[in-house]
């Protein structure tokens, strides 16, 4: 083949219509993510976009929205052990799954009921 898949530029999740502020909320505050404009031609549309290094989280809008119990994304954390203190402080419900070799990890509900792992690679 001629051409090279090189990378991820964004995942997007789903939320319902105007539910933004909750986005803003959990993404922004709860994780500490920075929310990043849209681009001039997509800022007519609802939801908000975060920066996390090199790539994006996007929150959507979805009239017919269900939240995703399977598919999700899994962000790689520096010390996880503060990200579930933190998150438990502020009442959301961690939710361990099974081990895989050489990471530690789990999950969450993001206020959508969107399925969102959290991972450490241990050293």
């Amino acid at each position: 083949m001629g051409f090279n898949i090189i990378s991820i530029d964004h995942i997007q999740v789903a939320a319902p219509p105007n539910h933004e502020e909750s986005a803003r909320t959990f993404y922004g505050e709860t994780l500490g993510l920075e929310e990043v404009e849209k681009p001039i031609s997509l800022q007519r549309r609802d939801g908000c976009w975060f920066q996390i290094g090199a790539q994006q989280l996007h929150v959507g809008t979805q009239e017919d929205f269900t939240p995703s119990k399977k598919a999700h994304p899994a962000f790689v954390v520096k010390d996880l052990t503060e990200l579930r203190n933190n998150l438990q402080r502020k009442g959301v419900e961690i939710k361990p799954d099974t081990p895989i070799d050489g990471r530690e990890r789990f999950f969450v509900k993001d206020p959508f009921g969107n399925r969102i792992e959290f991972l450490e690679y241990l050293t």
